[in-house]
């Protein structure tokens, strides 16, 4: 599917806009499809569907949670090649989604949200898309992901680099690292995949490490012909393989976010895997990170250590002090010479959507509505922005288990809300104010106990204004799937339909059972 396939440009009004065509908005839109609400289109920046999956190419880009819990529950792969699949066939697995569901119909490629504003007279979202579109929506549902702008680091004489330099994010296939010095600046969940990649093709690499990640071994392997063939031919054992995969991973939250302790256990795993695959000494005593493992995200990797045992890698400990045109300056006075400089810095997970984008009641900006920390209802609802759903919103990430499984939840919730809307004829809901508070204290609560809050260490979790953890989800998956089962208009303030306007009609409500958090 590719944007020559797309029909031509949405209506003027749209019942419901989804932003992104990532995993979340696709989901979102499939249950829509097949609810019966077809009024909607996506609206995706790029020329092709895929988000995260799509944006992110560099060498060795693959899953950190196996292939199987990875992916729709309600579209199972049988085709993985691998326990952990590669960037291309998740790519492409997205891409079979859409086909397999029809949605080429309701995709708009080139199409990035500029800015949606609340217009309180009219009730509705007035979007401005960076095609020049206008399009009003009665309903705004964000599946553009907290993991979708590139972190850049504010290092001085940047901009002087006579080199090339790009963010992992946007990896140049183009340029060659043959026999290069090359700069990676950054050991994150990114870095780890690609330095291994890069190590042996490079003349000499230049690892600047901040903190060291606690790596622990990754249990990958290919999946073999005959094992495809009986997933295919016989679902059921695919459903059991996942089923399994499913409760080993959601059996970790209990070392993460109940008994810290526990993580103790975890750590002597990591302390083996770093000692049998490093042998210098010195190394091993950089390596190895001074906070608890959890604290921050616990990667997996077999080749991360050998490739920094390679003659032609250094790891640099000092600070970045500063760019010069050709190569990096330390803080203890030692400049190392680059031709091309890579960050592999991460993602604005704490500050997910740039500024001036999604204004609400009031003329509010949402970044300056959480300017003391990203907050929402259930992860899904802002007060003061009506009718406006996020996927993959505050404290809905995970530190043990796949997000395709708080994915699928919230839009039930979402789902829920617009069929409860349609059949009681209301125009808009908003989260009351104090029931999000509450809500959001008890996140707050539950948290400080975790190990990401405990564990000694400074991470992308925690917002760096207020120190508050903003990203993940104290809980197990099935906990906050209770907790999205239903939408309860009595935490909303409503709006009736204006006079004369009329639902359309939607599929038959299914039976749901309310969960609260505690």
């Amino acid at each position: 599917m590719n944007a020559s396939t797309q029909p031509s440009g949405p209506a003027d009004c749209v019942d419901i806009a989804i932003i992104g065509s990532g995993f979340a908005g696709l989901c979102m839109a499939i249950k829509l499809k097949q609810a019966g609400l077809d009024d909607f289109f996506i609206a995706e920046q790029a020329d092709s569907l895929g988000g995260t999956w799509r944006d992110n190419h560099y060498p060795g880009c693959a899953c950190d949670v196996q292939s199987h819990v990875y992916s729709f529950s309600f579209a199972p792969n049988p085709d993985w090649t691998r326990q952990f699949a590669p960037q291309a066939e998740i790519r492409a697995y997205l891409e079979h989604c859409a086909q397999r569901f029809e949605l080429a119909p309701y995709l708009r490629f080139g199409m990035g949200l500029q800015q949606a504003v609340f217009d309180e007279q009219l009730q509705r979202w007035q979007l401005q898309f960076s095609n020049g579109r206008r399009v009003s929506a009665r309903v705004l549902v964000s599946g553009m992901g907290g993991l979708s702008r590139p972190a850049l680091p504010d290092i001085p004489g940047l901009d002087s680099f006579k080199g090339k330099r790009f963010h992992s994010q946007h990896w140049d296939h183009d340029y060659s690292l043959k026999g290069k010095r090359v700069a990676v600046i950054g050991t994150g969940a990114s870095a780890i995949q690609f330095v291994p990649r890069i190590a042996p093709q490079v003349a000499h690499l230049d690892l600047f490490q901040r903190t060291p990640p606690w790596i622990m071994p990754k249990p990958d392997r290919p999946i073999s012909g005959f094992e495809r063939w009986v997933f295919k031919h016989l679902p059921f054992t695919q459903r059991l393989v996942r089923g399994a995969f499913y409760w080993a991973l959601e059996g970790r939250v209990v070392g993460f976010a109940l008994h810290p302790r526990l993580m103790k256990v975890v750590q002597k795993i990591a302390v083996r895997h770093l000692h049998k695959q490093v042998a210098r000494p010195s190394l091993r005593k950089v390596l190895r990170p001074d906070y608890t493992i959890g604290c921050k995200r616990v990667l997996i990797s077999n080749d991360y250590y050998p490739a920094l045992s390679r003659s032609n890698v250094a790891v640099v400990t000092d600070a970045v002090l500063r760019i010069e045109a050709d190569g990096v300056v330390t803080a203890d006075g030692i400049k190392h010479p680059a031709d091309c400089l890579i960050f592999g810095t991460g993602f604005q997970a704490t500050d997910p959507l740039p500024r001036d984008c999604i204004i609400g009641r009031g003329g509010i900006d949402l970044m300056e509505a959480w300017r003391d920390g990203a907050h929402a209802y259930k992860g899904t609802t802002v007060p003061g922005y009506p009718n406006l759903f996020l996927i993959v919103g505050p404290n809905t990430g995970l530190g043990h288990n796949s997000m395709i499984l708080m994915i699928e939840a919230q839009v039930t919730y979402i789902l829920d809300a617009l069929q409860q809307m349609r059949r009681q004829q209301i125009a808009t809901v908003e989260v009351k104010p104090a029931v999000e508070s509450a809500y959001n204290q008890q996140i707050q609560a539950k948290l400080q106990r975790t190990i990401w809050n405990t564990g000694g260490c400074r991470s992308w979790y925690l917002d760096p204004r207020t120190g508050k953890n903003t990203t993940l989800w104290p809980g197990s998956t099935w906990r906050f799937k209770q907790v999205t089962r239903q939408f309860a208009l009595r935490d909303y303030q409503v709006t009736p339909l204006l006079t004369g306007a009329t639902p359309r009609p939607v599929a038959p409500p299914h039976a749901t059972a309310e969960g609260s958090l505690s």
